[in-house]
């Protein structure tokens, strides 16, 4: 097959199929990411976003598409402002599921990105990929080497189920319910200010909410802010020392420094304000997750190093993804006018769910294939880099949240992944911007100071000020 696959319009506005696809060798250069991210302009001068129409050919009537235009600019900045090759990166090619530029393999199809994640083997522990990132990140020792323990991202097989379990049996229904008896007090007194007429921070707010989570899994007495700001560092210096190019001075042993403040916080051994909770249900204990050894085996190979360094990447995970997604979720909300939508018991989760689409908090994964094979009916040699555009594959560049005609799950989901690798955490991330959202709705806050985080790993706000409107404040 020859050309650009015919997609229905209800497929291409979230990402496309591509069981079909070619997959056209372009040279680098080709005007083509011009075009896309002009595209992606016009996507966003267009009441609702362009959103094409609807199923059984009807055309989506949105009110507010004005107020969804606005909600899209602003989230926008998080791209442009700190993370502008990033931006160029995942406008270009995404006429096509997938597209291939010398040894990299651009995905942008729903049904591709599903199929690498599933179907493909893949390279955990190599250079420049989310494991490989976390593994030299968390896995770095005070003079900057890396240790060999896993940190789930750069494993598979039975070490990666053995890890999984412990976190999903913390992460599950039960434990979500234990967390929410600590994050809604606190959202409620963080949130006073604005019933007085006064402002809130919600990236301040969503660094407390998520070092609070953390610290109650992992059972650490530590103040879940600094946990949080040190977790924020990781991430930030891992980036930056993995940016393409010649290795940066210093970088390494940023990094090592880095991890060796977190590690010390979690352990009780920085600055601490009180357990928020982590009483021993939520502490994992030094054998990992079940009383195994932290290798996956029968206890006998486990080591408090390694524990350490899946305690580490799990607050590093839950605390980047949360600042990246919560705060822009509150920011789309207010622009857009939704907060009726966010009041509304029966309308809240769908919303929530659309919202954590949007925003895709880790838009873009990097992954390197292990074997030959193919995607989309493009061929993958082993060593291939894939980068995996999640905004794309959720259809985050072009449909607007709905809460009354959502993504199917099977679509929305994507954002935390597909297969035996999909994110532990989704349940908590879902239930947390939930709450958020609930605690937010009777104050209608509109947004009265954003400013981009330019040093973040994810696209993420500095600061998000919030006021409540006059009309709203309760009485």
């Amino acid at each position: 097959m020859t050309g650009r696959p015919s997609v229905p319009s209800s497929d291409r506005r979230l990402g496309g199929g591509s069981g079909d696809a070619v997959c056209p060798v372009t040279s680098r250069g080709e005007p083509d990411g011009t075009r896309a991210e002009g595209a992606e302009a016009a996507d966003a001068a267009q009441p609702g976003g362009g959103r094409p129409a609807h199923k059984g050919g009807r055309e989506r009537v949105r009110d507010g598409g004005a107020g969804h235009a606005r909600a899209r600019r602003r989230d926008r900045r998080v791209y442009l402002r700190a993370h502008p090759f990033l931006f160029a990166l995942l406008a270009a090619g995404r006429g096509r599921p997938v597209r291939r530029i010398g040894r990299t393999v651009l995905v942008h199809g729903a049904d591709a990105y599903r199929e690498v994640l599933t179907r493909l083997p893949l390279d955990r522990t190599a250079p420049g990929t989310t494991g490989g990132a976390a593994r030299s990140a968390i896995g770095a020792g005070g003079d900057g080497s890396a240790a060999s323990p896993g940190v789930l991202f750069d494993q598979d097989g039975g070490a990666h189920r053995a890890l999984r379990r412990g976190l999903v049996r913390d992460l599950g229904t039960a434990g979500v319910e234990e967390l929410r008896s600590l994050w809604r007090p606190l959202m409620e007194r963080r949130l006073e200010p604005l019933a007085a007429g006064g402002t809130v921070d919600v990236v301040a707010l969503t660094r407390e909410l998520a070092g609070t989570v953390v610290c109650a899994l992992l059972g650490s007495a530590a103040s879940p802010s600094a946990v949080a700001a040190a977790a924020a560092e990781v991430a930030a210096v891992s980036v930056r020392s993995e940016l393409p190019g010649p290795p940066r001075p210093g970088a390494r042993a940023a990094v090592a420094r880095a991890t060796d403040r977190l590690r010390q916080l979690l352990g009780g051994g920085g600055d601490t304000g009180g357990a928020p909770g982590g009483g021993p249900g939520w502490s994992r204990g030094p054998e990992g997750p079940e009383g195994t050894g932290s290798d996956g085996g029968d206890g006998s190979g486990g080591s408090g190093g390694s524990d350490e360094a899946l305690s580490a990447m799990v607050a590093v995970a839950a605390v980047n993804t949360s600042v990246a997604a919560l705060p822009r979720a509150a920011a789309w909300c207010a622009d857009a006018g939704l907060w009726e939508q966010a009041a509304d018991d029966t309308l809240r989760r769908s919303l929530t769910g659309e919202l954590l689409r949007v925003t895709a908090a880790s838009p873009l994964l990097p992954r390197v294939a292990a074997a030959d094979g193919a995607v989309g009916g493009c061929p993958v040699r082993s060593g291939d880099r894939l980068l995996l555009v999640a905004r794309h594959a959720v259809g985050a560049h072009t449909g607007d949240p709905d809460a009354l005609h959502p993504a199917p799950p099977a679509v929305a989901r994507l954002v935390f992944g597909a297969g035996p690798h999909t994110c532990p955490g989704a349940g908590l991330a879902g239930a947390l911007l939930e709450d958020l959202l609930a605690a937010l709705a009777p104050y209608r806050p509109a947004v009265v100071r954003a400013r981009v985080d330019r040093g973040a790993a994810l696209p993420s706000w500095r600061t998000l000020t919030l006021r409540a409107t006059a009309s709203a404040v309760p009485r």
